[in-house]
């Protein structure tokens, strides 16, 4: 999903855009990501590559710390040989999600899980690859193309499903396709370190964003029943709170992404 909005959108810059998949790019293969780089010779490398499902990385620790946190530092070290710049995601997942307010860069990072704890060695592996590195921090993400429960509300509204939203588990819903806009920005500027990347408003629950998406697409009377998360019994852990707030944007003259709540509506409109 992100990496379809980041190349759609580069490509409308006039970038000239290489899109790896998995079967052309295997990021955790420092050989290959290494000639691949030599060979395209790359001015900024942007990583979307993720082992996302977060309940299958707590059976294969492996596979989550190969592509999560081994491709991040692979990327890093052959972005450095090559003089590209590394711009990687991470995941609002590596707080706990026991703090009230929104979680900044100040904040101790506490991953809970295989999926958390391989994107936070992911980001530490990067930045000690390539010190340039730019890691960006995000979460709640929905746009064209996702297949998660954000992404598909609207259409299994249509599809006359039954809905169910997670009702105690809340973070900051962000756009995909308002996201590619800032990892460009952050890759091509003089940036380096930990970015907090997310809509602004002050965020949802899932059946918070859930109703507001049915409302906006014609079905505000449309019944959600709402769950709590651990009800669900899934076999990771995932934090309640994930709020996330970047310090240093502003500051550096990077204005806040659209309020979520906008974006949705874009979204829902594309349909």
């Amino acid at each position: 999903m992100v990496g379809r909005a980041v190349e759609e959108y580069c490509r409308s810059r006039e970038d000239l855009v290489f899109p790896y998949d998995h079967e052309r790019l295997d990021i955790a293969n420092l050989e290959q990501a290494t000639r691949t780089l030599e060979r395209d010779k790359p001015d900024v490398v942007i990583n979307c590559a993720a082992w996302t499902d977060v309940d299958g990385c707590e059976s294969d620790q492996e596979r989550a710390f190969a592509a999560n946190a081994r491709g991040p530092e692979n990327l890093g070290i052959a972005s450095k040989a090559t003089n590209a710049k590394l711009v990687t995601i991470s995941t609002d997942y590596v707080f706990d999600g026991e703090k009230e307010g929104f979680y900044t860069q100040d904040d101790q990072p506490s991953p809970q899980g295989v999926y958390a704890k391989s994107k936070l060695e992911g980001e530490r592996r990067a930045v000690s690859a390539d010190a340039q590195t730019v890691v960006v921090r995000t979460g709640f993400i929905f746009g064209p193309g996702g297949r998660n429960f954000l992404s598909t509300i609207v259409q299994r509204a249509r599809n006359g499903e039954r809905l169910m939203a997670i009702n105690d588990a809340i973070g900051t819903p962000t756009y995909a396709l308002d996201l590619a806009v800032r990892l460009r920005e952050l890759a091509v500027g003089n940036f380096s370190g930990i970015f907090h990347v997310v809509n602004a408003g002050e965020g949802a629950t899932y059946e918070q964003f859930a109703h507001e998406a049915v409302r906006l697409a014609g079905y505000p009377d449309l019944k959600i029943e709402p769950v709590q998360m651990n009800s669900l019994k899934r076999p990771a852990p995932r934090p309640k709170n994930s709020r996330l707030r970047c310090l240093y944007s502003e500051a550096l003259g990077l204005s806040s992404l659209p309020d979520w709540r906008h974006s949705l509506g874009k979204f829902v409109a594309s349909y």
